[in-house]
């Protein structure tokens, strides 16, 4: 499970270190950074898919995503008296994510390449560093694998550093390049886990969205991103998954009515909701844009192969109140198998998930002078300790 995680010079997330549990609920206004910190989270994931490069130059490149304010913020702008000043850095400018869990953690420090003479690619950034370190706070006897630049060390079995020094691209991750389990079996066991955290953001539920379609079923463990393969996720959670846990779901949302999901002789699954009061089920297509976006969640939320990780963005969107203590109570069971953390604006969604889960940690982002600072609540301890690995 994570316990921390880091965040500096990714838009307005300047520097943010915040406490993970096992279900963490991430609230704020609009513009607090919320949005922010849950792109930033996918960043961290890329990496270990060899798309951070990518997922950056889609954002507009490295320098578009950097913190815009000055590197310093003095007295005198904190006391109202200065303008904020400066643009010109002294310090190395980079990109840092990272976290920290019960056994390993991990960092890396993205910055801008020293330019090349007609290269085209002078705006692709470069691993500067990138560390994975067992126990809670980076130290040096505690590294596993260090990389500066294109070189990873490594340490031996006995503790030692390896003699040989281990050579990689410096466009790509070494959790990518260097997942050798012969050499550092710690990166490969890191990158695997974070290969494994999942993302959800807003389902499409128009006319035409993926889940209306009727498709040829398979197997289906972990519902895909677009939500094309309802049916069939949802015929896999009753046959393999908790079937209880899905009745329950579809009965705290909806009193009197229950799911099935029909095969056809081609092998086209439909799924269909039997609703009390009426005298025939209704398909996929006649459902209404909350019911279908809720039963996505279900899908999503009860999956039979729990990730170690998994996010959701704004999961109350288009959901009707009375909709938010069941999805939070989807939550909370979701977060007995796997370590969820929830981006929300919604006031009566977070709510409903404190009085669902009780262990629920609540972390609330504001803005102060621009930057996205987590917002001071009484006994609340001070950010967790965190230490970023030096150029």
């Amino acid at each position: 499970m994570l316990t921390t995680l880091a965040v500096q010079n990714y838009r307005s997330l300047r520097d943010l270190v915040l406490p993970l549990s096992r279900l963490t609920v991430v609230t704020g206004a609009n513009g607090s950074g919320k949005s922010n910190l849950y792109r930033a989270m996918r960043l961290l994931a890329d990496a270990a898919r060899s798309g951070a490069v990518g997922a950056l130059a889609r954002e507009g490149g490295l320098p578009s995503t950097l913190w815009a304010g000055p590197e310093t913020i003095g007295r005198a702008v904190r006391e109202g008296s200065a303008p904020p000043q400066g643009t010109v850095r002294t310090k190395s400018v980079g990109l840092r994510l990272g976290f920290t869990g019960d056994e390993f953690g991990y960092a890396l420090d993205l910055g801008m390449p020293v330019p090349v003479e007609k290269s085209a690619f002078n705006r692709d950034p470069e691993f500067k560093r990138e560390c994975v370190w067992s126990g809670s706070v980076l130290r040096k006897g505690a590294l596993l694998a260090d990389r500066d630049g294109p070189v990873v060390r490594t340490r031996e079995a006995g503790g030692a550093w390896g003699r040989e020094a281990h050579r990689i691209p410096v466009t790509d991750s070494m959790l990518t390049s260097f997942a050798d389990p012969r050499v550092s079996p710690e990166v490969l066991v890191v990158r695997e886990r974070i290969r494994s955290w999942r993302f959800y953001d807003h389902f499409r539920t128009d006319a035409d969205a993926p889940a209306r379609q009727v498709r040829i079923g398979t197997r289906t463990s972990v519902l895909d991103h677009d939500g094309g393969d309802l049916a069939a996720a949802l015929r896999t959670i009753e046959e393999i998954g908790d079937i209880d846990a899905l009745h329950t779901s579809v009965e705290n949302a909806f009193p009197g009515s229950r799911l099935s999901v029909e095969v056809g002789e081609d092998g086209r699954l439909e799924l269909h909701v039997h609703q009390y009061g009426l005298l025939r089920p209704l398909s996929v297509a006649e459902l209404s844009d909350g019911t279908l976006r809720y039963l996505l969640w279900v899908a999503a939320l009860l999956s039979p192969r729990p990730p170690e990780l998994l996010v959701l963005n704004e999961p109350e969107t288009s959901l009707h109140p009375s909709l938010l203590p069941a999805l939070a109570t989807l939550i909370a069971t979701a977060a007995e198998h796997t370590q969820v953390v929830v981006v929300t604006h919604a006031r009566p969604l977070v709510h409903a998930v404190q009085a669902a889960a009780s262990e629920a940690n609540l972390v609330e982002l504001e803005k102060e002078f621009g930057a996205t600072v987590l917002a001071e609540r009484p006994g609340v301890l001070d950010r967790p300790a965190w230490e970023w690995p030096k150029r």
